[in-house]
């Protein structure tokens, strides 16, 4: 058995939605290259503009990402108003919450960004990114805000709207992006102008902005009417409290880990230093968590409410089989991505950030690309153990695992960085990443299988035999292909032959590795074929 049709169903009704908009969150990352570069002009701006999700993520994140849906399907459930109290309540104090923390971080730019920068940054480059975090830190109150009523959405049953919601982000981010360009022109070089600040910072902050009110009124038809409620004691968010403190912690120790590696990765372009560093190290971890965004998070976010549900009603073997399930479905595409991804990486780079003042710089990014690969696939198979541990409400469980996660990370991200040099920094840091969440998957795996009393193991190993054998040949049938084009075309550096190549080399390995799966009969991926083929218009005869 596979994920429940349901599942598939909403899965790809937000899978549509991730698809455009991790397409168009890309030709963003295209234009950005080539308006800022890959160095230490472009990681001025992309530090600053990243921290307002870092910070929101350690302030709220994880508690209106995991904890907050399974205690919304129990109000909904329990409750009288079916949840209409609570979910007032909660966005009610949330807003509080995010606005007073969003006014202090405001106020405190210099002291916040001197977290996140290597000491050689220093004079105009540290002002410039001074005065960017104050243009993005307003971003704090948005994101939250964006989550919170997206997760209300989800809890109705709504699950495209938050999906197709980060689209007018990135166009509102495009259209900067490209009046940058055409007001000022591709720089790569140096501080930035108030002008400049003024136009990246608060386009970045207007798109955010953008993506949560699109959302607002989507409560309205999803049966939800806001009204503000502040009689808070004995409403039950107590509890929900108590389980997020250690939601909190969680984010605490991952935010703890991610702000070594932000300031090791600053590190690699302070001093005008010619090496890989941010920019490129964020870039490439964006490109490469394409198909967890499009396939596992899809699966995700329209499972939880199944796997809340599961355990509130103590049926610990729907819990599993339905976590199983949808693990395998998950990595049957994970797998032959993260196989395929370093034969195809100096090609992407070319095609996604070789343009302006990239051109000349965009193969940095292919290493740190190869390098990613498998630390998405560990990455998918501990994301998903979460949920399970979330509709448990076993967070103290994640917190401790997610210790040991952040300790390898740092760990192994200071030594890779010091035993290198600098144009090796964001390779390295990819490759700290991967081991990290090498330990990590391992370890949430073996915990919640022993908490649910098994996760279908044999079946797993099984999959996954047959998967890995059917990703390796579509591998290598891509591999042989690669080198014909090459001794017959030659790939080069020009834009044309790289588009080509990734065309024909990933057609093959997508072609191979379907038909193997159906001679192997790896029903994963036969049924979401044959789900997607059902659903394609298909021309009337006569």
């Amino acid at each position: 058995m596979t994920a429940p049709k349901t599942v598939i169903g909403n899965s790809a009704v937000m899978a549509a939605g991730t698809i455009v908009s991790r397409f168009s969150g890309l030709i963003r990352s295209i234009l950005l290259a080539a308006a800022l570069g890959t160095g230490g002009h472009a990681d001025l701006f992309n530090i600053a503009n990243t921290i307002p999700n870092m910070l929101y993520i350690l302030l709220a994140g994880g508690v209106f990402n995991a904890v907050l849906v399974p205690q919304l399907i129990r109000a909904m459930k329990n409750d009288a108003d079916g949840g209409e109290a609570y979910t007032n309540r909660i966005i009610t104090l949330a807003g509080l919450f995010l606005a007073g923390v969003t006014a202090v971080l405001v106020i405190a730019a210099p002291w916040v960004m001197a977290l996140y920068l290597d000491g050689g940054h220093a004079g105009a480059e540290r002002e410039s990114v001074v005065d960017f975090a104050r243009y993005c830190l307003p971003q704090v109150f948005f994101y939250g805000m964006f989550v919170l009523v997206g997760q209300v959405l989800n809890a109705r049953g709504r699950f495209g709207p938050m999906m197709w919601a980060p689209i007018a982000n990135n166009i509102i981010s495009m259209v900067v992006l490209v009046a940058y360009l055409v007001v000022f022109g591709p720089s790569s070089t140096g501080a930035y102008s108030s002008g400049e600040e003024l136009v990246l910072g608060l386009g970045s902050t207007l798109g955010i902005a953008a993506q949560f009110l699109i959302l607002v009124p989507y409560l309205k038809q999803a049966g939800f009417t806001y009204r503000p409620r502040f009689d808070f004691r004995g409403s039950g968010l107590g509890h929900t409290l108590k389980l997020g403190i250690w939601t909190v912690l969680f984010v605490i120790v991952n935010q703890i880990a991610y702000t070594v590696v932000v300031r090791l990765a600053s590190g690699g372009t302070a001093d005008g230093a010619d090496g890989t560093g941010y920019t490129i190290y964020s870039g490439a971890f964006l490109l490469t968590m394409v198909p967890h965004g499009i396939v596992t998070v899809s699966l995700a976010t329209a499972v939880l409410p199944t796997l809340s549900a599961s355990a509130a009603d103590g049926r610990p073997a729907d819990l599993a089989r339905t976590l199983s399930d949808t693990l395998r479905t998950s990595l049957a595409f994970i797998v032959p991505f993260t196989m395929l991804l370093p034969l195809l990486s100096h090609d992407i780079a070319r095609v996604v950030w070789g343009y302006g003042a990239a051109a000349d710089s965009y193969d940095d990014y292919a290493p740190t690309v190869a390098l990613f690969a498998p630390g998405i696939l560990f990455f998918t198979v501990h994301y998903l153990m979460l949920r399970g541990f979330y509709a448990l409400e076993r967070t103290r469980t994640v917190f401790w695992v997610q210790c040991v996660i952040a300790v390898v990370n740092i760990a192994l991200a200071v030594a890779l960085v010091a035993a290198t040099n600098a144009d090796f920094t964001a390779p390295a840091l990819a490759l700290a990443y991967a081991g990290a969440y090498g330990v990590g998957a391992c370890g949430s795996y073996v915990l919640l299988r022993h908490l649910l009393g098994g996760l279908q193991t044999p079946r797993l190993v099984r999959f996954l035999i047959r998967v890995v054998i059917a990703g390796g040949g579509a591998a290598v049938a891509a591999y042989a292909v690669a080198r014909g084009f090459d001794a017959l075309v030659g790939t080069g550096d020009g834009l044309v032959s790289s588009v080509l190549f990734l065309a024909l080399v990933a057609a093959v390995d997508g072609l191979v590795f379907l038909v193997l799966a159906r001679v192997m009969h790896i029903r994963e991926v036969n049924e979401l074929v044959e789900t997607v083929s059902r659903r394609l218009p298909v021309p009337r005869r006569g």
